[in-house]
């Protein structure tokens, strides 16, 4: 599982496969001459079918965020969650992979970017705040991937904060500046702007709530605590709701097949 032999992951493979095959029309170069592939018994209509969204999002720019964000209490301890960017990333991944022009807006990750992106780091919520208004004017899409925190230190120390003689520690929290909420604010026209909602109970209900709140055209949500769902998990389980009124129930499946799922909603409604 480990070391110069661990197979490489497998979507990794995929996907390096596919850009090959974007060369062109498909046919391999060998030398200056080209050479039409053989046809095995059908099997290149699969890679057909993959190959036919290739470039549907290109034109599109688009802005993600993912990750946690961390806030700080003093220079060594900070307040944070549980969030790897993991879908963020496969939505990144499958937004470039699909033609379009992406720039990241990363908080705390424990795996690495995709190729093909624009990365720009920010590690608290108004670090990150700062980042995607500035970004925000070039970006057709947003995606706000990131679990960024509602609530940080008030006055964070200058120095670390000693335990001696402290059998009790009061924090004072403030409120972090609301990302999505402002993203839809200043939105441009033609600009989609998706969401994110992470809950525990009434997944659907609190998601709808949101959208409206905050003027949205697409909400993912997913209960996380759900088997193979939500944080430091390769897959994920969730429903996509619509400013229409539509539910699109997203069965167990990998972040990066539920990336392009998204993404093809995002296409519909560029084309509504």
């Amino acid at each position: 599982t480990v070391g110069t032999g661990k197979l490489e992951d497998v979507e990794n493979i995929v996907e390096q496969a596919l850009s090959l095959l974007k060369t062109g029309d498909g046919r391999q170069e060998t030398g200056d001459k080209r050479q039409e592939p053989e046809d095995i018994s059908g099997s290149l209509a699969p890679v057909s079918s993959l190959l036919s969204h290739v470039s549907d999002l290109a034109g599109e720019n688009f802005l993600i965020t993912v990750g946690g964000t961390r806030e700080a209490i003093d220079p060594v301890r900070f307040i944070s969650n549980h969030s790897s960017g993991k879908m963020g990333f496969a939505v990144a991944q499958a937004a470039a992979a699909r033609g379009a022009t992406v720039t990241v807006v990363a908080g705390v990750t424990t795996v690495p970017p995709p190729d093909g992106v624009h990365l720009i780091h920010a590690v608290s919520a108004d670090e990150m705040h700062a980042v995607v208004i500035n970004e925000l004017k070039a970006a057709t899409v947003f995606v706000g991937a990131a679990a960024v925190a509602d609530y940080a230190p008030a006055n964070p120390a200058d120095s670390k904060i000693k335990k001696d003689g402290r059998d009790l520690m009061t924090l004072e929290l403030r409120k972090t500046l609301d990302i999505l909420n402002d993203v839809s604010l200043h939105r441009h026209e033609g600009l989609l702007v998706v969401g994110f909602a992470a809950e525990t109970n009434d997944v659907v209900g609190y998601a709808r709530s949101k959208m409206e709140k905050k003027g949205l055209d697409l909400v993912v949500a997913n209960d996380i605590t759900k088997a193979g769902a939500g944080f430091n998990t390769d897959t994920n389980i969730a429903t996509i709701l619509t400013r229409s009124g539509d539910e699109i129930e997203l069965p167990l499946m990998s972040k990066r097949e539920m990336a392009d799922r998204i993404l093809d909603e995002v296409l519909r409604l560029r084309q509504s």
